[in-house]
């Protein structure tokens, strides 16, 4: 394991040394084993290094340092100085390694007809080496003409595949960063977006619900002292329940180590470390406790479950919960003392949720859409709590119908898959 991270480490850092150093080091090394090899013993037929031939040793590896720059004309400048060093009776062996990575240079970052041709230029140096010499051997200088340039350019055509595909992944990994980047900014942006539609709905029927007995309360302070008691009671129940429910929507916008709401749950205490315990958000199961509520601010509400009922997924239980919510949150605003039915209906296909009031309306309206002016004391259909039920609506795949009745009185009906 700790192999793996030194390696690790040493690629980090090589990745980050320009590539002109390396070439540089290759290009001094190249030159080091060259001079080495033509002081060392040299076979008969060939003459040993010299001054002159020091000079051209030098000349044909030193230029590799600018491989990468000028491949093409690197390449010939090589070869060219191979050549005069061969011309003048050098053992060919000593500067044969710098034509060879010139040659792959080329193959690895030109196209491969200009790799082909200098392939046959280094070859025909090769064969004239073959022809200095006493112990040349013609079978082995045509062979190794062949196969080394052969092989090289092999080689080099490989690297610059795997170069070119290099930089599409990089294309293509820039692209899906910078698509993840948006998905994710979308994502904040409609979580947003739903937070403050919760926050609108919480805060308008609990307002409207304290507004509601606060007004009676003031109404009956002397008169009737004990529902001045029951009405503060409630406003003191609606207050507590909203802040629980404004905690729990404000929890997700700042999350701190160890604060995670869990499934999107409600504030209901603290903890043992005194931190917040997150039970699950509102849904079906908290319309009757809802229904209570509106009954307990005066408007009389009857509550109707038909068909079997099931769970739905908890997406989908909380938005049939909020549009409920906001449905009685405007009888309590708008539609003054009517009264309200609310219906949940398990079908085998879909669940059904209707609110209906008989409260003042504009008749002949269908779905939200008026086509006559509003009489005084009626709902407009196009408020902002209309639209946000059919945004809820058409995240998880419903369909909701909102208007007034043509016998009168207001309607909203939620209907979403099973």
């Amino acid at each position: 394991m700790r192999s793996a991270t030194v390696w690790a480490r040493v690629r980090l850092g090589a990745e980050r040394v320009p590539a002109g150093v390396y070439d540089g080091v290759i290009a001094l090394a190249i030159t080091a084993v060259s001079l080495l090899l033509g002081n060392d013993r040299v076979p008969a037929g060939w003459s040993g290094l010299d001054p002159p031939g020091v000079a051209l040793t030098c000349a044909v590896n030193l230029p590799l340092a600018a491989r990468r720059r000028f491949p093409s004309t690197l390449c010939l400048l090589v070869l060219a100085g191979w050549s005069v060093y061969v011309a003048l009776d050098y053992w060919p062996v000593v500067n044969s390694l710098g034509p060879l990575l010139a040659l792959y240079t080329v193959a690895a970052l030109r196209p491969m007809r200009q790799a082909v041709l200098c392939a046959l230029l280094l070859a025909a140096v090769w064969n004239l080496a073959g022809t200095t010499g006493a112990e040349s051997s013609w079978a082995t200088v045509l062979g190794q003409s062949v196969l080394y340039p052969g092989v090289l350019c092999g080689f080099g055509h490989l690297a610059r595949k795997a170069a070119r595909r290099n930089v599409e992944l990089d294309r293509l990994t820039d692209q899906l960063r910078s698509e993840r980047a948006g998905a994710e900014r979308r994502a904040v942006a409609e979580e947003r977006v739903r937070i403050a539609r919760d926050l609108h709905d919480v805060v308008a029927h609990h307002m409207s619900v304290i507004s509601v007995q606060a007004g009676l309360a003031g109404y009956v302070f002397d008169s009737d002292p004990g529902t001045a008691r029951g009405a503060l009671g409630t406003i003191a129940d609606t207050s507590g329940e909203a802040l629980a429910e404004l905690r729990r929507l404000l929890a997700l916008l700042r999350v701190e180590d160890g604060e995670r709401p869990e499934d999107g749950g409600r504030c209901v205490g603290g903890g043992d470390d005194d931190r917040p315990v997150f039970g699950p958000a509102p849904g079906l199961g908290q319309l009757p406790d809802l229904v209570e509520r509106v009954r307990g601010a005066g408007v009389p509400v009857r509550f109707t479950v038909t068909g079997e009922p099931r769970s739905p997924a908890p997406g989908a239980g909380q938005c049939a919960y909020r549009v409920v919510q906001e449905a009685l949150t405007n009888v309590l605003k708008h539609a003054g003392t009517a009264r309200a039915d609310v219906t949940l209906a398990y079908g085998p296909r879909q669940l059904t949720v209707a609110v209906v009031d008989d409260g003042p309306g504009s008749a002949g309206a269908e779905d939200g859409r008026t086509s006559l002016p509003p009489a005084a004391g009626s709902r407009q259909p196009g408020g902002h709590g209309l639209i946000g039920m059919r945004e809820r609506a058409r995240i998880y795949g419903g369909r909701l119908y909102a208007g007034p009745r043509a016998s009168g009185g207001f309607e909203v009906r939620l209907i979403l898959p099973a």
